[in-house]
């Protein structure tokens, strides 16, 4: 039988997009500590020796947004010359405006209320139009595809040993990349390769780094038993990774949409996350969709489930739920879609109080995925309706 191969990545949190996500949702972290009301919408672009942060902000309270900036750089590593950029020194532009009226009035009072229908969950409208995507599988115990579970955790852990000075001549920007390969019941049998990129110190010799590498990253995070001598192991294929962080390349909030989720394993609404209030369906939806599909695997409804919502901007009911189970449940697709609105409330008001996400959670998310984040302890993330999903699946069965 054919090998059939999937490769997800992931970037550390050094590497200046995900930067400039971790400025972007500092920002609103800042914000949602005096002002979880607040409507924000923040972007950040970086470049060598210069951060611009931008956006539309209605808020009640005053955040030092240059203050937040410098200080999210310096925690990730970027506070020396040596490295290229320095948060003590780089140049930060701040080019904020309030909400757009027009957006406003549909957020602050959906149609529904307008209609003088609903009730108090009808009452914010969708921030956006637009479709949204949540997906579980049990590959692993988080319920995440594997490739992108095994890409991040090497990037964590490429991080750890930088920041704890194992390896002392690391610095911030770094990614990696796993292939995992899959038997014909698609179920992932073993590592085909990894790929690891580093940034580093000039005086290092490659080969140092490639038998680091192996030792401190890569053996301690891919299971033995998954790796064989047909196993590829790259680590900084081109030689030299001295340049790096946003002096090496430009980077911009909301770029690395498909490291946040699922690896490409699912399919993506396009919407980013990092700096987006949860009025934003792009972000809150994204998450109830996870915390819908984890729930339904959980459940054992399925081994795997991709949930799809789509809202119009101002309506607080979204416009379409669709569940695909890849032909792995055990009720069919549209029975189970009928079993999930019946447990899960999802207007953007009854998704922002269960998932609790006016609080200033997001900064931690925005680096190394905002799905599979049992680490972090975020209601997306919890079995919590395991029970009413099996209740509700058996009445339709």
């Amino acid at each position: 039988m054919a090998k059939k191969l999937f490769t997800s990545e992931s970037v550390t949190e050094g590497h200046p997009d995900k930067v400039c996500d971790q400025i972007s949702d500092a920002v609103l972290d800042a914000i949602f500590e005096q002002d979880p009301q607040a409507h924000v919408a923040c972007e950040v672009t970086a470049t060598t020796g210069m951060i611009h942060v931008m956006g539309e902000i209605s808020t009640t309270c005053y955040v030092d947004i240059p203050a937040v900036t410098r200080e999210v750089v310096k925690s990730i590593g970027y506070d020396d010359p040596a490295c290229g950029f320095d948060g003590n020194t780089c140049a930060v532009l701040t080019s904020i405006d309030a909400q757009s009226p027009d957006i406003a009035m549909g957020v602050n009072e959906s149609l529904e209320v307008k209609e003088g229908a609903g009730d108090a969950d009808d009452q914010i409208g969708a921030g956006d139009q637009g479709m949204m995507f949540g997906y579980a599988c049990d590959e692993t115990p988080e319920l995440m595809p594997l490739p992108i579970s095994l890409a991040h955790k090497l990037s964590k852990q490429l991080a750890k040993v930088r920041k704890e000075g194992i390896l002392t001549y690391l610095r911030p920007d770094g990614k990696s990349q796993v292939t995992v390969e899959y038997d014909g019941d698609d179920r992932p049998v073993r590592v085909e390769a990894v790929v690891v990129s580093t940034q580093h110190d000039s005086g290092v010799t490659l080969e140092r780094i490639r038998e680091d590498i192996q030792r401190e990253v890569i053996r301690p995070i891919i299971p033995e038993e998954l790796m064989d001598q047909d196993t590829k192991i790259y680590v900084n294929p081109t030689g030299r990774f001295v340049v790096g962080g946003p002096v090496g390349d430009s980077g911009l909030t909301g770029r690395k949409i498909i490291v946040d989720t699922y690896g490409g394993y699912s399919r993506h609404g396009g919407g980013a996350f990092s700096g987006k209030d949860p009025t934003k369906v792009d972000r809150s939806a994204a998450y109830a969709a996870r915390w819908v599909a984890k729930n339904v695997v959980g459940a054992g409804l399925a081994r795997k489930c991709e949930l799809q919502l789509a809202y119009a901007i101002g309506v607080a009911r979204p416009v379409s739920v669709r569940v695909d189970t890849f032909g792995t449940g055990k009720l069919d697709d549209q029975l189970l879609a009928k079993a999930i609105q019946k447990v899960f409330d999802l207007r953007p008001a009854a998704i922002i109080r269960a998932l609790k996400l006016r609080q200033p959670i997001y900064r931690s998310l925005a680096a190394y995925g905002h799905m599979g984040r049992e680490d972090l302890g975020v209601e997306w993330e919890k079995l919590n309706r395991v029970d009413e999903l099996k209740a509700e699946a058996a009445k339709l069965a």
